[in-house]
């Protein structure tokens, strides 16, 4: 099964020739284990390679779909919020934007790296998010008063 490496980590033990002035930050390996994973994660990568397969001429790029299946299982979902759905005219309140943002807040935490970037295959716009997501946590915390950002490294 494949992993992703990340920071030190893609570095290794026999790593000293390999030097960096960050520390690795950012630096990503993906690296072939074919002894680790068990059944159930192992069908979650066949069914994610077979579903590119069968797609890959109308959706050209993977979404990163082996490291989301990694990342749900190092870092779990910590709440499990209901989805909000509005209809057409149905005022929008305070709750749902608030639930939804906190849906939002909570995915992204889950695939965000221990050095604290997002990892992956960002295509096209999609560069912004992070940062647009960093942008909505600062704001709830400081204008909004949250207790709690799930983003890693969120300060005030």
């Amino acid at each position: 099964m494949w992993k992703l490496k990340i920071g030190k980590e893609s570095v290794g033990e026999n790593g000293a020739w390999l030097r960096s002035l960050n520390n690795h930050v950012g630096r990503q390996v993906w690296e072939f284990c074919p002894d680790s994973g068990t059944p159930e994660e192992l069908s979650k990568v066949e069914m994610a390679r077979q579903s590119f397969s069968e797609n890959r001429f109308q959706q050209k790029h993977s979404s990163d779909l082996l490291m989301r299946i990694q990342f749900a299982k190092e870092n779990p979902d910590v709440t499990n919020l209901p989805q909000v759905k509005l209809t057409e005219f149905e005022e929008v309140k305070e709750e749902a934007v608030s639930t939804t943002l906190r849906r939002a807040l909570d995915f992204y935490s889950t695939i965000q790296s221990d050095d604290g970037h997002w990892p992956g295959d960002y295509g096209g716009p999609m560069f912004l998010l992070p940062g647009l997501v960093r942008l909505n946590c600062h704001y709830f915390i400081c204008y909004r008063s949250l207790e709690c950002c799930p983003i890693k490294g969120a300060s005030i």
